[in-house]
């Protein structure tokens, strides 16, 4: 079961490391191996979420998230976004960006650089978003009941992650503004841009999350009107089987998956060029990490690791909620890549092992 998932994440690290090898020598596989393990410590808590949204699918979307969906996560989010943040931010043509990218590194990583604050307010709330919609839900299972539980009581507040997201993010550009300003950075005009991108986070995050929502919904409905026959089927020897997610619902759905794996790929691409700046070798290095997290993704739904561990979606949410808070810190102060991950490996680990100490408990009691 675990070679058959990881096969196709196998044979593309082969390939990756053989042409960073060709590309550039000893030193490039290096960097390649490098950068894979960087994707993969920084998105192990992006697997666990998708698994959670992935298993309500049906079979032919699972297909489409690791075909179709894998061709976006490595060509659209690390080959191509980099060459597009620095064709918007310095005002070019997408061949010219290329160009720049491939001849005059040092200046390609200056304007993906420059380009950072909008960025990372995009994402920052986009994930932001997620988290506080997760912990202001009111749950069966609660991790950290003594947190959990007030904030699901303030969650009856209609609107209120919305609230708080747009504070946090006024907050964020406001001392992002006076910080540039005192100093006389190159970013001082920047504030507006920063707000600009926050609330593009927060309205796509609305609308791709409000749609695949709204047609879950009528996918429940329509469950729901069905009920009646699937009883009687069952009634008559048939299994009754779980409704997965089809048609509308799950497109948008793939969609809200497609939006959040970018979301989760910034600190990724962004940390990458703390170790090199060499556009090929980051597609090689960024693309070998994010086929794990796609096979690590499908490797938990069907191994119904969520269903046994059930404290491990909150700890992905936490992962979530620290990753966002650490993208908004970064559009003023820089911080070192381990610590984003290691905080989001210590949070599903600590989750994980509540999961197991859970289920300890309850073989011991019955």
């Amino acid at each position: 079961m675990l070679l058959k998932t990881f096969r196709w994440a196998f044979a593309v690290t082969a390939l990756g490391l053989a042409a960073g090898v060709l590309y550039d020598g000893w030193t490039a596989f290096g960097l390649v191996a490098i950068l894979a393990v960087l994707e993969i410590s920084l998105s192990f808590d992006n697997a666990v979420i998708n698994a959670g949204i992935l298993k309500k699918m049906s079979a032919f979307w699972q297909k489409i998230f690791l075909t179709v969906g894998i061709l976006i996560a490595v060509f659209g989010m690390r080959l191509v976004f980099p060459v597009v943040i620095v064709a918007v931010s310095a005002r070019l043509g997408p061949i010219e960006a290329v160009d720049l990218a491939l001849t005059d590194k040092d200046r390609y990583q200056e304007l993906v650089t420059d380009a950072h604050p909008s960025i990372a307010a995009f994402g920052g709330m986009f994930l932001l978003m997620i988290f506080l919609d997760f912990v202001f839900e009111d749950r069966d299972v609660k991790w950290l009941g003594w947190l959990e539980r007030p904030l699901a009581r303030l969650g009856r507040v209609d609107m209120l992650s919305v609230c708080i997201a747009l504070i946090v993010l006024l907050v964020s550009s406001i001392t992002f503004g006076a910080h540039a300003h005192q100093h006389g950075g190159v970013h001082a005009d920047k504030a507006e841009t920063v707000l600009l991108a926050g609330v593009a986070g927060l309205i796509t995050y609305m609308v791709v999350g409000g749609l695949s929502g709204f047609f879950e919904d009528r996918l429940e409905q329509e469950e729901e009107r069905g009920h009646a026959a699937e009883a009687e089927a069952e009634h008559a020897g048939r299994s009754r089987s779980s409704v997965a997610l089809t048609g509308k619902a799950a497109f948008f759905m793939f969609l809200y998956l497609e939006v959040l794996d970018a979301s989760f790929s910034f600190d990724g691409v962004i940390g990458a060029f703390a170790i090199t700046n060499d556009i090929v070798l980051m597609a090689l290095g960024l693309g070998i990490g994010a086929m794990y997290v796609r096979s690590l993704t499908v490797y938990l739904v069907r191994q119904g690791t969520l269903d046994d561990y059930v404290y491990l979606e909150h700890g992905a949410h936490y992962a979530i909620g620290a990753l966002a808070l650490i993208l908004l810190v970064t559009i003023q102060y820089q911080i070192n890549e381990l610590i984003t991950g290691l905080i989001g490996v210590v949070l599903i680990g600590s989750s994980f092992w509540s999961s197991v100490r859970r289920n300890r408990a309850l073989a011991a009691a019955s």
